[in-house]
């Protein structure tokens, strides 16, 4: 019977590159590589087959090691369940992307780009209230093609619009530069601004991170959008 055992284990070796005093558990998991469904199936049947008749294998074990094999089956499963899931949401992601194509996105930034209409426009935030407040686009030559003065403001978000129209007719080539000043009795208010670009395409990058937006401020993630319109 001695020479039975040796041929299973030398068998088995020879399968998964284990020694013979690696057990049947290690081998499903362990060794050169990791082994599948089927692969487990093989060694146990090969167990089994040629298993010493004088020592047979213990059932507990048999049971043990088929669950480890579930558990393994499981996880496999469950992880190809969860790339499908992302994959599809990665797509949903891109397809609710997709349909702010054409519209305009509110950001943080203090440069403005013409909207589709040739305007220029955007949102002045207020930390505290001002007597005064000016707003002014200048050129890429320091030139300030609009101004617009404000008095006695209330903290919060006061919106800015030009038509983009200069004084001969023309409309103004952006990107224009939006430059901000503002005061009360107690001195100067730093105000922030945001303006408004159009939405051009949608990117999704390789490696499966979120879509990321196209617009005429350049590339942005969809969460830095603070309004749609």
């Amino acid at each position: 019977m001695t020479a039975t055992t040796d041929t299973s284990n030398s068998y088995l070796s020879s399968l998964y590159g284990t020694s013979s005093s690696s057990s049947s558990s290690t081998a499903a998991t362990t060794g050169n590589s990791t082994i599948d469904q089927a692969g487990f199936l093989k060694l146990l049947t090969a167990q089994m087959t040629m298993q010493d008749p004088t020592a047979p294998m213990d059932s507990n074990t048999m049971v043990q090691q088929m669950s480890q094999m579930s558990e393994v089956q499981g996880i496999t499963e469950m992880n190809s369940s969860m790339k499908s899931m992302l994959a599809e949401m990665q797509g949903n992601r891109i397809g609710d992307a997709a349909s702010w194509i054409g519209k305009a996105a509110l950001v943080s930034s203090s440069t403005a780009q013409p909207l589709t209409n040739g305007g220029y426009a955007g949102e002045i935030t207020l930390p505290s209230d001002a007597t005064s407040m000016n707003v002014s686009l200048v050129d890429g030559s320091g030139k300030t093609v609009y101004t617009q003065t404000l008095s006695n403001q209330k903290a919060g978000t006061i919106d800015f619009a030009w038509d983009g129209k200069l004084s001969d007719g023309t409309q103004a080539t952006g990107p224009l530069s939006v430059v901000t000043s503002a005061a009360n009795a107690s001195g100067a208010v730093n105000p922030t601004v945001s303006t408004w670009a159009t939405i051009t395409g949608v990117n999704s990058p390789a490696g499966g991170s979120s879509a990321q937006l196209t617009t005429t401020l350049g590339t942005i993630n969809p969460s830095d959008v603070l309004s749609l319109s």
